[in-house]
C-alpha cells in the first residue's frame, strides 16, 4: 500500500476534518452525556453511507465497513469533555459554561471520522470497526464497550487508539511496548471530628489537624515505602473544610488519586491509604472513611508486535527521526479495557507548536492543538486498519 497516497487523501480533507473538531468543540459534552456529539457522529455516518449500531456503551456508537470475512481489526475513538471553563484564546471556544474538551477528544472523534471517510472509498478485505466511545474521563466507556459486544461478531484481533499530544510537535508520534499508562484510581477520604468554636479547641475534636497529619504521612507511602525503581504517585488534589474563621468544622473532606504501573501495585496503594487514615485518623480522635469511587483503571499495555507494526507503518509515513520510544505516563485511560481482551496499541500523536501557543498540558484550561496534525491522525488510523488486513 502506497502511505503516501493515505496521507494525501487525508491532507485532501483535512478542511472536513477540521470543522468536525471545531463543532465538536464548541459543544462540549461530558461523559454519558455524549447525545449532540454523536448525533453529529451518526449524521456524518449515514453521509458516507456507513452502517452502525446504535446506542452501545449508553451513548456510544459502533460503526463497521468491510465484507465480514477474514480479519477484523478496530478504531477508537473517545468523544466525551472535561468539567473545565476553557480560557484558550481560540476562535470557536467552548459555548457550554463549565465544559471543555481539554482532553482533545473532540480530535480525536474528528481524526477517526476522517479515516472512516477515506476507508468508506477503499475497498476493505476484512472487517473495519470504528468504536466512537463515551465517558473515558473516569466512566470506564471503554469497559461499557467491551461489555457490550464491540470486540465482537466479528472477533477484533486488534485495536489501535490515538490520543493527541501536546509534549511532542506537530509531526511527530510516540509510544513503547508494554505498560504505556498507568493504572489509576481515585479517591474520597472523609475526616469526622467534634466542632466548635475555635477560641475552645480543647472542647473539639479539630479535623483539620488530624486531615493535615493524614495528607503528610500519605506522601511516605511513596518516599518510604516504595521500590524506587517502581513507578507510584499518590496525589492529593483537593481539601476542603469549614467556611468561618472562627469555627473548628465538623468534618474534612479529601481527594486524590493513586497511580500504579500495574494492578498489584494500585492494590498495595490502596491497602496503604486504608491503613494510615485509619490508624492516624484514631491517634487524633477522629473517624476517617475512605472511599475509591468510580472505577479503578487498568494498565494500558501495548502488545509488543502491534508497536513495532505500527511504528513501522509510521516510520514509513513520516520518517523513523520523527517516531519516539517514550517512557511510561502515569495518566491513565480506558483503552485499556480494550487491550485486556485483544492485541492492540496506543500511540500518541504530537500537536506541540509554541509559534501558535500550543504549549498547555492536557486538562489545562489554556490547552490548545495544533490542527495541522490532525490529517497525520486519519492517515494513521487509515494505514493501521489497512496494513493489518493484509496480514
Amino acid at each position: 500500500m502506497d502511505l503516501d497516497i493515505v496521507m494525501k487523501e487525508s491532507e485532501n480533507i483535512k478542511d472536513w476534518i477540521v470543522d468536525i473538531r471545531r463543532e465538536l468543540h464548541r459543544f462540549p459534552e461530558l461523559m454519558y452525556e455524549e447525545h449532540r456529539t454523536n448525533a453529529l457522529v451518526r449524521e456524518k455516518l449515514d453521509e458516507l453511507g456507513i452502517e452502525y449500531e446504535f446506542p452501545i456503551a449508553e451513548t456510544g456508537v459502533l460503526a463497521k465497513i468491510g465484507d465480514g470475512d477474514g480479519p477484523c481489526v478496530a478504531l477508537r475513538a473517545d468523544m466525551d469533555a472535561l468539567p473545565i471553563q476553557e480560557m484558550a484564546d481560540v476562535d470557536f471556544k467552548s459555548e457550554v459554561d463549565g465544559k471543555m474538551h481539554a482532553c482533545g477528544h473532540d480530535c480525536h472523534t474528528a481524526m477517526l471520522l476522517g479515516a472512516a471517510k477515506i476507508l468508506s472509498q477503499r475497498e476493505i478485505n476484512g472487517t473495519v470497526k470504528f468504536l466512537f466511545q463515551p465517558a473515558e474521563e473516569g466512566g470506564a466507556g471503554g469497559e461499557k464497550m467491551t461489555q457490550e459486544g464491540a470486540l465482537e461478531n466479528p472477533a477484533v484481533e486488534r485495536i489501535f487508539g490515538l490520543h493527541v499530544w501536546p509534549f511532542i510537535p506537530t509531526g511527530q508520534i510516540g509510544s513503547r511496548a508494554g505498560a504505556f499508562l498507568a493504572a489509576t484510581s481515585f479517591m474520597d477520604i472523609e475526616v469526622v471530628g467534634t466542632g466548635g468554636h475555635a477560641a475552645a479547641p480543647h472542647t473539639c475534636v479539630d479535623p483539620v489537624l488530624a486531615s493535615s497529619r493524614i495528607i503528610d504521612s500519605l506522601q511516605s507511602i511513596v518516599s518510604r515505602e516504595t521500590d524506587p525503581l517502581e513507578s507510584a504517585v499518590v496525589s492529593i488534589t483537593a481539601v476542603n473544610g469549614g467556611s468561618a474563621h472562627n469555627v473548628i468544622p465538623e468534618s474534612v473532606a479529601i481527594k486524590g488519586t493513586l497511580r500504579s504501573l500495574t494492578m498489584d501495585g494500585l492494590t498495595n496503594l490502596q491497602k496503604r491509604v486504608d491503613e494510615i487514615c485509619g490508624l492516624v485518623g484514631r491517634a487524633n480522635g477522629c473517624e476517617v472513611n475512605v472511599v475509591y469511587p468510580g472505577n479503578d483503571y487498568p494498565p494500558t499495555f501495548n502488545d509488543p508486535e502491534t508497536w513495532e507494526f505500527a511504528k513501522g507503518v509510521a516510520e514509513s509515513m513520516i520518517g523513523a527521526e520523527n517516531v519516539n520510544e517514550l517512557p511510561p505516563v502515569m495518566g491513565g485511560e480506558d483503552f485499556a479495557y480494550y487491550t485486556q481482551k485483544t492485541k492492540g496499541c496506543f500511540v500518541v500523536i504530537g500537536v506541540g507548536n509554541p509559534n501558535k501557543g500550543c504549549i498547555y498540558s492536557v486538562h489545562h484550561p489554556q490547552f490548545k492543538v495544533d490542527e495541522d496534525a490532525l490529517p497525520l491522525g486519519t492517515a494513521l488510523h487509515v494505514s493501521f486498519a489497512l496494513e493489518s488486513l493484509l496480514k
